[in-house]
C-alpha cells in the first residue's frame, strides 16, 4: 500500500524541503495589505520581513475546501491513501475543516488532530513517513500519533509585543505597559493551547526560563533527563544567529541530544513578529 504522508506549511516545511523528504505540504495563505501570497511560492522569508518591518497590513488564512480536497485528489492519483497532518485544532479552524472534508472519502484520507504546530508538527509528519515506510496503513499511523499528541512542549518567547497586539492576542493597554517595562514575555503550547508561561527582562533571562523549563520536562514529564530519546528542536523568526547560539547552549546541556533549528513558518511570524525564539521537544515514537 502507498501512503502520502502531508502537512501544512506550519510545520516549517518548506516547497524545497518538501521535494527532498518526501512530505507533500499545502501553503498556508496569508494576506498582505490585501494581496494573498504562499510561503516559498509568490514570496521569500526575505520580503515578508521587509514588509512586515514596513509595517504592511498582514493577517493569516486558511486554504479554502476545494484547495484541500484538489491538494488530497491530487495524492490519491498514485496513492492509495493520505495521512494529512494540519497544525493543532485549538490554534486553527483548518484542522476541523479537513476532518469534515475527510468524511467523504471513505477511509482514504485520516486526518490527525495531535495538537502540534511548526517544528513538533514538522517531527510528526517525518515520523508518519518513517512509519508508512515499515508498512503501517493510514489509520494505523494516525492512532500512534493521536495516542502520542500530548508528549511534547513548546517554549517561545517574543522580541517585540507590538505583533501580538495587532493580531489581538494581548490588549493595546498590556502591550503598552510590557514595552514600556521591556518585557519579553515567554509563551507555552503544552496541547492544543497557548498560554503565558512567564515574564523575562531581557532576552537573556528569557532563553534561562525556556531552557529550565524545557529541562524539567524532559526529567519529569519524559524521564529522558539527557534527551537521549526525545527531539530537541530550535525554531525562530528572522533571527538566525540567535538561534545558532542557543543552539550552541543547549548543546552543551544535552550533547546526546539530537538538535534540529529552523526557521519558523511566515504564517506564524505574522503573528509574533521578527526576533522570536522558540525551544521545542516531542518524544521520539519510531
Amino acid at each position: 500500500m502507498k501512503i502520502a504522508i502531508a502537512t501544512d506549511s506550519n510545520s516549517g516545511i518548506t516547497q524545497e524541503q518538501s521535494a527532498e523528504e518526501g512530505i507533500f505540504v499545502i501553503p498556508m495563505p496569508f494576506m498582505i495589505d490585501g494581496v494573498t501570497y504562499l510561503e516559498g511560492i509568490n514570496l521569500s522569508q526575505r520580503e515578508f520581513y521587509d514588509r512586515q518591518a514596513a509595517d504592511a497590513d498582514i493577517s493569516t488564512s486558511q486554504p479554502s475546501p476545494q484547495d484541500v480536497i484538489n491538494f488530497w485528489d491530487k495524492l490519491l492519483e498514485d496513492h492509495d491513501q493520505v495521512v494529512y497532518i494540519p497544525m493543532s485544532s485549538g490554534l486553527s479552524g483548518s484542522c476541523q475543516t479537513a476532518v469534515m472534508l475527510a468524511q467523504d472519502y471513505e477511509g482514504k484520507v485520516e486526518v490527525v488532530n495531535n495538537q502540534r504546530i511548526s517544528v513538533t508538527q514538522r517531527q510528526s509528519a517525518r515520523d508518519a513517513l518513517k512509519m508508512a515506510q515499515q508498512g503501517m496503513d493510514a489509520a494505523q499511523i494516525k492512532k500512534v500519533l493521536e495516542d502520542t499528541k500530548f508528549e511534547s512542549s513548546i517554549y517561545i518567547t517574543v522580541d517585540t509585543l507590538k505583533f501580538l497586539k495587532k493580531g489581538g492576542r494581548i490588549t493595546p493597554a498590556a502591550a503598552a505597559l510590557g514595552t514600556l517595562l521591556k518585557l519579553k514575555p515567554v509563551l507555552t503550547i503544552q496541547g492544543e493551547k497557548l498560554d503565558a508561561f512567564a515574564k523575562a527582562r531581557t532576552m537573556k533571562q528569557a532563553k534561562s526560563m525556556m531552557i529550565t523549563a524545557i529541562s524539567h520536562d524532559l526529567e519529569q514529564r519524559f524521564n529522558d533527563k539527557e534527551c537521549e530519546n526525545t527531539w530537541l528542536q530550535i525554531a525562530h523568526t528572522d533571527s538566525e544567529e540567535a538561534a545558532r547560539e542557543f543552539e550552541k547552549e543547549l548543546r552543551e546541556l544535552f550533547p546526546k541530544a539530537n538538535i534540529y533549528l529552523d526557521s519558523l513558518s511566515l504564517s506564524i511570524s505574522c503573528h509574533i513578529g521578527p526576533g522570536a525564539l522558540a525551544v521545542a521537544c516531542s518524544k521520539k515514537i519510531v
